[in-house]
């Protein structure tokens, strides 16, 4: 019987980001709600016809999203919080956009539904809001307008949908406690409607996708499985179960009882035995095998997978082809890159050469082109490994050199603080931003006139000096405690360092969605890393000259870089992120020599780095937290040293957060009402804290009763000696009035609570 091929997902965002800009033009009111509908049309028909044209024997419809696939969920069972809720008779584009930016509704501002990684990846999901009395319904059919439409395109179509248990997983209790669990009922009616409908439309296979079953997940969770997939169980529709990012050996005796047709599986991120796949799995489950990497850029070495699967077909099981995850994690189109040298970029594929990578592999193996192919495929693989690109002997010896004296600070936080305090003077609960200030169309412009060599450094230089003064000046008139210059020369947080480093190559086009409309251009490492020339100085010094007051570096950590970047794959990632620490090295001990007394090195990404499986997570946490501290550990006592981590879960690696042993972390909390603060009734951070008071991806602008209000919280919980107060992230999407006016409420709530507490 032929292999047949599939995507689990493909890029939703467009070729040259459609999407993203026709997002942000509907929200200003650019454009109208058909506009954007157009723009969504035209991306969805352009994805399924080059899958089509590809080779693949069925598109992936139900994958694309207006701001990401577990919100897509939320509007299908109606799962919309009582605060978005305008008309409960009407449910929309705007409903959707009200819960994912936060909402002025009737005079009163509704905070944005919260936000966090999906599993260990940089992309982020609207975390599903969950209460007791919940009821919901088939609201939201977007998955079956999509299918009618490529159906009627004439396209052979598998439709893919988040799975219930998945959903819950994710999705945060509000209100009275409860187990997620107890919603199934409710929820199963909506999901077995959504199957009825595709098995009308003759659809043979549905992919369910659940990926908490390479988690470690509880009994209860495990039972349910089966009886959530028996009560879908549908005899005119095939049930594709899905999985990805890890293995699933801890839940394999759950999964081989479950009542489902086929079973697709990660062969790159899991640990399988590829010759033993026949015995671990149900004999009645078609198995989809996930062996293109779909979360990083390098081209799959085919012949060693055709080797393999020639193998596997000698048990003659039927099986498909398959990327390991979604393609929503790269780039759409390598073709599209001219900046990279014809070497380089032959290294290299893209969503589109993904598909390309599973049409030859399916046709070699079906003996319907020749085994050529896979070999002309793999030659720039190989040219790789002996390019002297890779390879840099003066980093490889100081890395062996590293020593434990190289990640110690000389005192310990206590000792520090106190000479810290006396030399900054700042007052109690002072006052910061995250680091950047609004990216305006003015500073973008002067960014890309610079690439394109339109005006010359002294002239970029001097503007951006301009911009800084304004930054400074604007935080002095608010009354700012810690000033920051405000970052106008930066790009991104990842690649404007990257830039600066060895080892690092970039692309044009090779953008990722993150979340809405929110893309990033990771950069690609590709060999030895160390920096080529200091990268803050320069600004920080000029910065701190305008001023009395400290103003912060600020500086990207080599976790958050690693994490962001796509890795090369012939190293492992701690001997990488301990490349980048030393790189990061340097530019701290050159900033600290230039008099800048406060360093910030964000590391937003060490908690999504973290294994799915808590097995590895020793490991893990032990060389990222020595990477940190070997770029952050080589100051003076009198240096603070911050860092920043947001949207994510630090509930279980506290103990690794205070391992890094930063003078001051800022940390988001605000999307969750402050809850993450419960945590530290029980747990004692020993070092200082800045929660984020207002949520910074929301334009909604926070009142000071409401800053205050959080204030006052954060004290129950935290001494207020240790406290700074600090938006939750960084202020480059905002606009200046947006700005200053949170920023104002945010000084005056604090000057509020310091009064209060100054009486007590």
């Amino acid at each position: 019987m032929a292999i047949k091929n599939h995507v689990l997902g493909f890029p939703r965002i467009g070729t040259h980001r459609e999407l993203k800009f026709a997002l942000e033009n509907y929200w200003s009111k650019k454009i109208t709600l058909h506009d954007l509908l157009t723009v969504g049309k035209t991306i969805r028909h352009s994805n399924w016809k080059y899958q089509a044209d590809c080779g693949l024997d069925c598109v992936t419809v139900g994958d694309f999203a207006w701001y990401d696939h577990v919100l897509n969920v939320s509007m299908m069972i109606n799962n919309v919080p009582k605060r978005h809720q305008i008309d409960k008779s009407k449910l929309d584009l705007d409903t959707l956009f009200r819960i994912a930016r936060g909402s002025k509704v009737i005079d009163k501002n509704c905070s944005a539904s919260e936000m966090t990684k999906w599993f260990d990846t940089n992309y982020h999901f609207i975390v599903p809001e969950l209460s007791c009395n919940q009821n919901f319904y088939f609201a939201w059919k977007q998955i079956l307008e999509e299918t009618d439409e490529a159906l009627s395109l004439g396209y052979t179509v598998k439709p893919v949908l988040l799975g219930p248990l998945t959903y819950l997983w994710l999705g945060k209790v509000k209100g009275t406690n409860f187990s997620k669990l107890d919603l199934l009922e409710k929820i199963l009616p909506v999901y077995k409607e959504v199957l009825m409908e595709l098995s009308n439309r003759n659809i043979e296979w549905i992919q369910i996708d659940e990926p908490i079953l390479v988690l470690d997940i509880p009994i209860k969770w495990k039972k349910a499985f089966i009886d959530v997939y028996k009560v879908l169980k549908n005899n005119k529709i095939k049930i594709m179960l899905s999985t990805y990012f890890g293995d699933i050996h801890n839940n394999i005796d759950i999964i081989n009882k479950l009542s489902i047709d086929g079973l697709h599986i990660d062969l790159v991120a899991g640990r399988y035995d590829i010759c033993q796949l026949h015995n671990y799995f149900n004999k009645k489950f078609l198995l989809s095998l996930g062996i293109i990497n779909g979360r990083n850029i390098w081209k799959t070495d085919l012949l060693k997978w055709y080797t393999k699967l020639n193998l596997f077909k000698k048990v003659k099981r039927i099986f498909w082809i398959s990327t390991s995850c979604s393609l929503l994690h790269v780039p759409l189109d390598i073709s599209l890159e001219d900046n990279l040298t014809d070497f380089v970029k032959s290294w290299f594929a893209f969503g589109m050469q993904k598909c390309l990578e599973i049409s030859i592999l399916s046709r070699v193996l079906n003996k319907n082109l020749d085994i050529e192919e896979i070999h002309r495929w793999i030659e720039p693989i190989n040219a790789y490994k002996s390019s002297n690109i890779v390879n840099n002997v003066v980093v490889q010896k100081r890395v062996l050199q590293i020593s434990s004296d190289q990640m110690k600070r000389e005192h310990d936080f206590t000792a520090r603080s106190i000479i810290q305090k006396k030399k900054l003077n700042l007052s109690i609960l002072p006052t910061t931003t995250i680091g950047s200030f609004p990216q305006t169309t003015d500073i973008r412009k002067l960014r890309l006139d610079y690439k394109n060599k339109k005006i010359s450094q002294s002239d970029y230089e001097n503007s951006l000096k301009i911009h800084i003064k304004n930054n400074i000046i604007q935080q002095e008139k608010l009354g700012l405690d810690v000033l920051v210059h405000g970052e106008p020369e930066r790009n991104d947080m990842v690649e404007y360092f990257s830039e600066y480093l060895e080892g690092f190559v970039f692309t044009q086009y090779g953008w990722v969605q993150s979340y809405g409309s929110r893309c990033v251009k990771p950069p690609v490492i590709v060999g030895d890393i160390s920096r080529i020339t200091p990268i803050t100085v320069m600004w920080s010094k000029f910065a701190q000259s305008l001023t009395n007051k400290p103003v912060k570096a600020m500086l990207t950590g080599p976790v958050t870089i690693l994490c962001w970047s796509f890795p090369r794959e012939d190293i492992s990632k701690e001997c990488i992120a301990q490349q980048i620490a030393l790189a990061l090295r340097d530019e701290v001990l050159d900033l600290e020599n230039a008099g800048i007394n406060i360093i910030q090195i964000d590391e937003p990404a060490l908690r999504e780095g973290l294994p799915l499986r808590k097995c590895y997570w020793d490991y893990y946490l032990s060389w990222a937290v020595k990477a940190f501290k070997l770029c952050s550990s080589g100051v003076k006592d009198s240096t603070q040293i911050h860092t920043h981590m947001c949207y994510c879960d630090f509930h279980d690696i506290m103990p690794a957060i205070v391992d890094l042993d930063a003078d001051v972390i800022t940390i988001e909390t605000s999307r969750s009402d402050m809850d993450l603060l419960e945590f530290f009734k029980t747990f004692k951070y020993p070092n200082d804290i800045g929660p984020g008071v207002y949520d910074i991806h929301s334009p909604n602008i926070p009142t000071v009763d409401w800053i205050e209000k959080l204030l006052i919280k954060a004290v129950e919980y935290i001494p207020i000696q240790q406290l700074w107060v600090n938006p939750d992230c960084g202020l480059k999407t905002r606009n200046w009035m947006e700005t200053l006016l949170a920023l104002q409420n945010m000084i005056q709530a604090t000057k509020n609570v310091r009064k209060k507490f100054s009486k007590e």
